[in-house]
């Protein structure tokens, strides 16, 4: 199998994720997964879609993230991963697509509004 890569999104995070046969070994720009999101929770939402399909240990992936918070990043990486497993199987799809990890979750920040404090927040009224 040679090199599949696939691109995730979400907030202003962006993930390249490039996967090739292994044993299961994940690096994040360049350092070991669990050291780039020590978070147990963050861990486990970048993991989901290769437990899903149970291959977590048949493929070694090399990611690349920019932007956005350690949230946002996983969830980019979780949707890349998703990504790239279809590539390589396109029988997955079906399964990742009921589980939700195929679609880009589209909400990002609302951008202040001139006159304005925040985007939805108004200046408090004074009637005299």
């Amino acid at each position: 199998m040679e090199m599949i890569n696939a691109v995730g999104r979400r907030k202003r995070a962006v993930a390249r994720v490039f996967v090739t046969e292994g044993t299961g070994k994940i690096t994040i720009n360049k350092k070991e997964f669990t050291t780039y999101f020590p978070s147990s929770l963050l861990q486990y939402v970048v993991l989901q879609p290769l437990k899903k399909l149970e291959v977590a240990e048949k493929y070694d992936i090399k990611a690349n993230l920019d932007g956005g918070g350690y949230n946002g990043q996983a969830n980019a990486l979780r949707l890349a991963i998703a990504r790239a497993l279809v590539k390589i199987n396109a029988d997955d799809k079906k399964t990742l697509r009921m589980e939700g990890f195929l679609t880009r979750d589209s909400r990002a920040v609302e951008r202040k509004k001139p006159g304005q404090p925040k985007a939805r927040r108004r200046f408090q009224f004074s009637k005299r």
